[in-house]
């Protein structure tokens, strides 16, 4: 770390919390160092738990005044190093920890305002105490906080029906690098006065500012949920399956997801209590979740009718609708724990990107080849949200591999993949973020213009250059 900062400093920032909310002790400060893949481990002087957006305000202003980077820590959940300090810095973290609070729901206006460091399973309880559903819903949602979700734009399993987080939110509140506080926690659903601010804040990952309230939709409870799993032999077959859900089902179709043979013998394999629904092996699998307002019988016609008339053409080999709850959540468990199920298998470079859906079984096919030409033996598991695009193409090392040597193949992996990726048009970020993973790659294949763009953007909120430095573009902490 370069030369650390005056004790003075120190305790200023720590006696805007208070010492109990306060970390100094390595061990204490050591959670917040590293992200869940163990690509990126910073390093930190302080962990700073704030308890009011006062308090955040308060520490931005002396950063401010000091010069003193702070990156802003959610559930720390995320994947690409957005919400690590960098090594060999002297980033202050400032936690959301304490910001988790429901501030008021309104079920008649469907809107829950809420803190940006409230657990996002926190907030579907509530919704659901209420009659109501907040639909947003990821594997790290008993973790992962609101602010977070925003400054990532998160996606998720409901995208398809429901939109990400963009689309699920109202208005926020942000605490900008100087300390100032921009209450902008509007209910309108129509709002069209000057410059839409919300928009440049969600999807910041943190660089312009810090997410401390925020503004949610809320829906109905639906009346009729069906879930089923069915076994198909190609990609071609599940975009065909996908276009005909959609026909038959319109806005009931909440979700579609896209599954290889191989993700499902390492889920049941690794996972404790997940099992294959199916008796029979299939090269791909498709997850169809229904959702309608409707009764329930409703959403049961349309999914027997959806299933019967895959079989009858050949576009489904096997399939079962859940029976009961428990067997609907038992099946998206298999479904969220994919990704997990990989790491006892050794390393694995992961890719989280999108292509137009009706490119993904060509995306697929161009970059299996690519990847086993460059890594033969490499065990492609390649799943995620057909129905918007979104693949999480993972790539487990060759049996026997040696991991550390596998690992270090990482960027050029994501190199091949990504040269894919933008010839479909698609994006090598779909719902990540871009970090530190991506930062570079990003500035290099965008066009000028939109990284000259978003540097005026991040000079003009953050002139100092102290907000969440080294993430997503190029301007430095001075």
């Amino acid at each position: 770390m370069t030369a650390p900062y005056p004790e003075e400093l120190i305790q200023q920032f720590i006696a805007i919390v208070g010492e109990a909310n306060a970390l100094t002790s390595e061990n204490d400060i050591a959670p917040y160092l590293e992200e869940t893949r163990g690509l990126y481990h910073g390093a930190s002087p302080l962990v700073l738990k704030p308890g009011t957006v006062q308090e955040v305000s308060d520490i931005m202003r002396l950063a401010s005044e000091t010069g003193t980077p702070i990156v802003p820590a959610g559930g720390r959940t995320g994947h690409v190093g957005g919400g690590v300090p960098r090594d060999g810095q002297r980033d202050i973290v400032l936690s959301l920890d304490r910001l988790n609070r429901i501030r008021e729901i309104d079920p008649v206006a469907n809107v829950v305002v809420v803190d940006g460091g409230c657990v996002l399973a926190t907030v579907q309880k509530a919704a659901e105490d209420n009659r109501r559903l907040f639909p947003l819903s990821l594997g790290s949602e008993g973790s992962c906080q609101i602010g977070g979700n925003l400054s990532t734009n998160a996606g998720g399993t409901a995208v398809l029906a429901y939109g990400n987080m963009r689309h699920l939110c109202l208005g926020i509140e942000v605490v900008l690098p100087t300390g100032e506080i921009w209450d902008g926690l509007r209910r309108l659903k129509k709002d069209n006065s000057g410059f839409d601010l919300r928009d440049l804040f969600i999807g910041a990952e943190g660089t312009l500012g810090i997410i401390t309230g925020a503004v949610l939709k809320l829906y109905p409870q639906p009346r009729g949920h069906q879930v089923a799993f069915a076994g198909v032999k190609s990609t071609e077959d599940a975009l065909a399956l996908f276009d005909r859900a959609s026909m038959l089902c319109g806005s009931a179709l909440t979700g579609f997801e896209l599954m290889p043979r191989i993700g499902v013998e390492f889920t049941t394999k690794h996972i404790p209590g997940v099992r294959d629904p199916l008796s029979g092996e299939h090269a791909w699998y498709v997850l169809v979740d229904i959702s309608t307002s409707d009764t329930a019988e409703a959403a049961e016609r349309m999914m027997t009718e959806l299933l019967e008339e895959g079989l009858e053409t050949g576009l489904i080999e096997d399939a079962v609708i859940a029976s009961s709850v428990a067997q609907q959540k038992e099946i998206w468990h298999l479904r969220d724990s994919m990704s997990l199920s990989q790491k006892p298998e050794g390393g694995s470079i992961k890719h989280d990107v999108s292509v137009p859906v009706s490119s993904v079984p060509a995306f697929m096919h161009e970059a299996d080849a690519a990847v086993l030409a460059a890594v033969p033996g490499a065990r492609i598991c390649a799943f995620g949200h057909l129905g918007d695009g979104n693949i999480h193409y993972n790539i487990s090392q060759p049996v026997g591999a040696d991991k550390m040597a596998f690992l270090e193949r990482w960027h050029e992996v994501n190199g091949i993949v990504h040269s894919i990726v933008r010839r479909h048009g698609g994006s090598i970020s779909a719902e990540h973020g871009v970090g530190q993973l991506k930062r570079d790659e990003l500035i290099a294949t965008r066009p000028a213009i939109e990284t000259e763009l978003m540097n005026r953007i991040k000079a003009a909120f953050d002139p100092a250059g102290i907000m969440n430095p080294g993430k997503m573009v190029a301007v430095k902490a001075r």
